[in-house]
C-alpha cells in the first residue's frame, strides 16, 4: 500500500532541451524480456483524472480486482489527480488506503499529458500503461497489451478501435472525428498506426525515459506526439484490437481539442522537417529496426514534380478542348485526363507502388480526388464568369492555376491517407513499397 502527495510544476523548456540533447548521445539497450520471478511490480497503470468523483471508485476496483485475478505479475495502481476541484482527490486517497499496491499523486495543474508524463516519470516499474477513467476499452485486452513489452518484443503498445478485430460502440459524429483525425494523422506526418488517441496504451520504462523529455505536449496531444516520434525513430508499436463502448457522458471540449490537436501537428510537424529532435537517442542497439519511414519532405517534391507536370498537362489540354466545346467541358475533360496519369504517376514515382495489382483500385479512388479538383476548378470557372462575365481565356488559365495549388493540395492528403495508406513507409514491406 502506498499513498503519495506531490505537486508537479511545470519544467522549464530550457531543462527539457538540454536532458533531450544529451540522451541523443546513448541509444536505447538491446531488447530483453523481464525475468520471473519478479519481486516488484512489473505494472504500473496510472489512471488520470481530474473531476471524478463520480465514476473513481467504480473504475479503480474494477481494475483492482481484474489485475488481482489475471495479472501474472505484480503490479501497481496509480491514480494521477490532476488539479481536480471536487472529491476526487479525497477518494484517490481512501482507495490507496484501502487497496494494496495502489498509490495515488496530486498534480497542481490540469492535463492528461502533465499528469502521464510525472507518474511515468517516477515510476520504477519496467512496463507503464495507462486507461481512461471511464473504462470504455474491455479490460480483456490489457494482458494483450503489454504482454509484447514484457517478451521484449515492442517498445511501444496500443489499443486501437479501428482494426477489423475491434468492436465499437459509439454514435456516428465520434466515429467521423476519430476517423478524420486519424486520416489527417496519416496524411500529414505519415504515421503508420490506426488509433492515436485511444485511453488505452503502453510502453516499456527504459523506452519513456528517452521519450518524455521529447514530447513537448502536456495535454490531450500527449498521446500523439509520443507516438509520432517513437515511430520516426524506428521503435516498434504493437497493436492491439479492443472492445470500446462510448462514454455519453464524456465532457472532452471536441472543439478546443481539435484546434490544440492541430497547433500540435503543425508544430510537431516542422521540427521534424527541421531535424530538431534526437531521434538516434531512441534508436536500438539490437539491430532488430527495421528502418525508418521515409521523409515527408523528398515524398513531397516528388508529388510536387508530378503535379506541375500534370497541371501543365492539363492547362494545354484545356486550350486545346476549349474553343470546340466551351469552358467547362473542356476543363472537365482535360482534368479527367490529367487526374488518371496524375495518380499512375503519383502512384509510381512518389508511393513506390510497382506492379499491376491494385492498380485499377488506386484509379477509383483517384477519382475521388479528380471530383475534388473539379468542384474546385469548376466552382472557381463559375465564379469568374459570375464576377467578371467578359473575362476571357486569357483570364482562365490564371484562375485554373490557383485552383489547382488548391486541389493539389487536398489530393496529396486524400493519395496518402486513403489510395495509397499501405504505401507510407519503407519498413514493412521492403523494396517493393519503396
Amino acid at each position: 500500500m502506498r499513498s503519495v502527495m506531490t505537486t508537479a510544476k511545470r519544467p522549464a523548456r530550457a531543462g527539457r532541451r538540454t536532458t533531450a540533447a544529451s540522451d541523443a548521445r546513448r541509444a536505447l539497450p538491446r531488447r530483453a524480456p523481464l525475468t520471473t520471478p519478479h519481486p516488484d511490480p512489473v505494472l504500473e497503470v496510472v489512471v488520470p483524472v481530474h473531476n471524478e468523483e463520480n465514476d473513481l471508485e467504480r473504475c479503480v476496483r474494477r481494475l483492482h480486482a481484474h489485475l488481482t485475478g489475471t495479472f501474472p505479475y505484480p503490479f501497481r495502481i496509480t491514480v494521477a489527480d490532476n488539479a481536480s476541484t471536487d472529491r476526487t482527490g479525497h477518494i484517490a486517497e481512501r482507495l490507496a488506503r484501502e487497496l494494496p499496491d495502489t498509490a495515488w499523486l496530486r498534480l497542481a495543474e490540469k492535463g492528461r499529458g502533465r499528469a502521464l508524463h510525472t507518474a511515468w516519470s517516477r515510476s520504477s516499474a519496467p512496463v507503464l500503461a495507462y486507461l481512461d477513467v471511464d473504462l470504455s476499452t474491455d479490460l480483456a485486452a490489457l494482458l494483450p497489451l503489454v504482454a509484447p513489452l514484457i517478451s521484449g518484443h515492442s517498445d511501444i503498445a496500443i489499443g486501437t478501435r479501428l482494426a477489423r478485430g475491434s468492436r465499437v460502440v459509439r454514435g456516428p459524429r465520434r466515429e467521423i472525428i476519430s476517423r478524420c483525425y486519424n486520416g489527417l494523422l496519416r496524411g500529414t506526418l505519415a504515421v503508420g498506426f490506426t488509433d492515436a488517441q485511444c485511453g488505452f496504451k503502453a510502453v516499456r520504462r527504459d523506452v519513456a525515459e528517452r521519450l518524455l523529455p521529447l514530447v513537448e505536449d502536456r495535454e490531450w496531444f500527449f498521446d500523439t506526439e509520443l507516438l509520432v516520434i517513437a515511430e520516426r525513430a524506428g521503435l516498434r508499436i504493437h497493436e492491439v484490437p479492443v472492445d470500446w463502448v462510448d462514454d455519453p457522458d464524456s465532457r472532452v471540449d471536441v472543439l478546443a481539442t481539435a484546434l490544440a490537436d492541430l497547433r500540435g501537428m503543425a508544430r510537431l510537424g516542422c521540427a521534424l522537417t527541421r531535424g530538431r529532435l534526437p531521434l538516434t537517442a531512441l534508436h536500438r542497439t539490437d539491430g532488430l529496426d527495421a528502418g525508418l519511414p521515409p521523409a515527408l519532405l523528398p515524398q513531397l517534391l516528388r508529388f510536387a514534380a508530378v503535379g506541375a507536370a500534370s497541371t501543365l498537362f492539363h492547362l494545354l489540354l484545356f486550350l486545346a478542348l476549349r474553343p470546340a466545346t466551351g469552358a467547362q467541358a473542356a476543363n472537365a475533360l482535360a482534368l479527367l485526363a490529367a487526374a488518371v496519369a496524375n495518380t499512375a504517376a503519383n502512384r509510381r514515382l512518389t508511393f513506390g507502388v510497382r506492379g499491376r495489382g491494385g492498380a485499377l483500385r488506386h484509379q477509383l479512388k483517384g477519382l475521388t480526388a479528380f471530383l475534388v479538383g473539379l468542384a474546385l476548378t469548376s466552382g472557381s470557372l463559375a465564379v469568374l464568369h459570375r464576377a467578371a462575365p467578359g473575362a476571357g481565356p486569357r483570364v482562365e488559365p490564371a484562375v485554373l492555376v490557383a485552383a489547382n495549388l488548391a486541389a493539389t493540395v487536398v489530393r496529396f492528403l486524400l493519395l496518402r491517407a486513403w489510395v495509397f495508406p499501405g504505401h507510407r513507409s519503407r519498413r514493412a514491406t521492403g523494396p517493393s513499397a519503396s
